[in-house]
């Protein structure tokens, strides 16, 4: 099966460039987390999970605060899915974090043992792709992670 996209031929889930570069999809996730949990939380809890940014971010919008946090909470577990990881000794929460760009686009940011993990599964050429959306009590987050 082929498909264009843009500028590339998507052939069998791999993805050629036409100016001849090749990228494979290495890592997939997905999460899906129900926003409510999030209404409990001390803010002790939710400064030990999640960034000063993402905490200033989910504040602006107070009205959405907890549909904020599932976002961020459901992009940190896809993206450990994606990497074939899981928080623990090697990856810690702030090793996963989401910024979004002037646009408002959200992007993983990655440090610590996440961001090692992200160069053995996929080396210097990483490209970390995370779509996230919400509905009603639910949010969700896919990552894909291809490898050039």
């Amino acid at each position: 099966m082929l498909a264009r996209i843009g500028k590339k031929l998507i052939v069998f889930g791999i993805s050629i460039n036409i100016t001849r570069e090749l990228s494979v999809i290495v890592g997939i996730g997905i999460d899906l987390v129900e926003c409510g949990r999030f209404l409990d939380w001390s803010a002790f809890k939710k400064q030990r999970i999640f960034t000063k940014k993402e905490l200033e971010y989910a504040d602006a919008d107070n009205a959405n605060a907890e549909k904020h946090l599932a976002n961020f909470w459901a992009a940190r577990e896809a993206c450990l899915k994606a990497l074939g990881t899981g928080f623990g000794d090697e990856i810690g929460f702030a090793d996963v974090s989401v910024v979004h760009d002037d646009a408002g686009r959200p992007e993983l940011l990655l440090a610590g043992g996440a961001k090692a993990a992200l160069k053995e599964l996929a080396g210097t050429n990483a490209i970390v792709h995370l779509s996230i959306t919400d509905q009603d009590d639910y949010s969700a987050a896919i990552v894909i992670i291809e490898k050039e």
